[in-house]
């Protein structure tokens, strides 16, 4: 276990965990209100049962002293104090500690909002969930990513770059774009170490692909980032873009992509 990491940062847990609890009513976890409560909220010693740790020791963590907090201890905390997924994430944060359930289960349903967005873009836009799924994708991305969105059941973005022949013919600099895609990857796939199911992807594409595999042993990491995308097309020919990309709010496992197009008259 690690201690966290500074006095402040210590502070700052111990108040934003005094400050849930107190607004916290025992009514909320079945315990009466009673008369003689003193400050609102729960006691300092109902929590530490909750979380099964003991009063002094919850009561340190709270006094911001440098004490060492397990990331199992911090779950039930944020499971006692009924903290929502940003609080909880904060929670762990202000710890240095990796949410032990973080990864672990399937991403959430995509909002419907956000696919009338989508739909609604102009340009070519898809929105990708955690295993770099596109999970839904308007009109003009499924004309522009042929052997991709134009594929029944082929909607993986890794599987299409480095599975699909397709892939190689469309993306200008295959190489280049390849490296950086397992880069950006790898980025995401820290968040969510325990999830099986990225795990056996990585797995899948590394038998299928010794690029892939080259790639994803040179452990590069890079964060997912817009820029300059060009293809050659089959039948449009060659085409510029600028990419964009965004987190939905309220689901970061998701992320919408929108290419805008930039209009040259160079040639590749």
């Amino acid at each position: 276990m690690i201690t966290v990491s500074t006095a402040e940062q210590r502070r700052e847990l111990g108040e934003f965990l005094r400050a849930h609890r107190e607004r916290l009513a025992p009514a909320a976890i079945g315990l009466p209100a009673g008369t003689r409560r003193r400050t609102p909220g729960l006691r300092r010693e109902e929590v530490a049962q909750l979380c099964g740790l003991s009063a002094t020791w919850y009561s340190w963590i709270e006094q911001g002293r440098d004490v060492s907090v397990s990331p199992a201890s911090l779950a039930r905390l944020a499971g006692a104090l009924r903290l929502s997924r940003a609080e909880r994430a904060y929670l762990f944060a202000l710890a240095g500690k990796r949410d032990p359930d973080h990864g672990e289960s399937e991403a959430d349903p995509l909002p419907a909002a956000a696919v009338a967005c989508v739909e609604s873009i102009g340009c070519p836009a898809y929105i990708l969930d955690r295993g770099w799924n596109a999970r839904c994708w308007n009109g003009e991305a499924e004309r522009l990513f042929v052997g991709w969105l134009d594929q029944p059941g082929a909607a993986n973005l890794l599987r299409f770059i480095f599975t699909a022949p397709p892939a190689r013919a469309l993306i200008c600099d295959w190489e280049m774009r390849a490296r950086r895609v397992v880069a950006e990857f790898r980025a995401t796939y820290s968040a969510h170490l325990n999830d099986p199911a990225l795990r056996l992807l990585i797995e899948e594409i590394r038998q299928k692909s010794r690029d892939f595999a080259r790639l994803w042993e040179a452990h590069d990491v890079l964060g997912r980032e817009g820029g300059e995308r060009t293809f050659n097309h089959p039948t449009q020919g060659f085409l510029r873009y600028e990419q964009v990309t965004f987190d939905l709010a309220g689901s970061p496992d998701f992320k919408l992509t929108m290419l805008v197009r930039r209009e040259s008259a160079d040639v590749p």
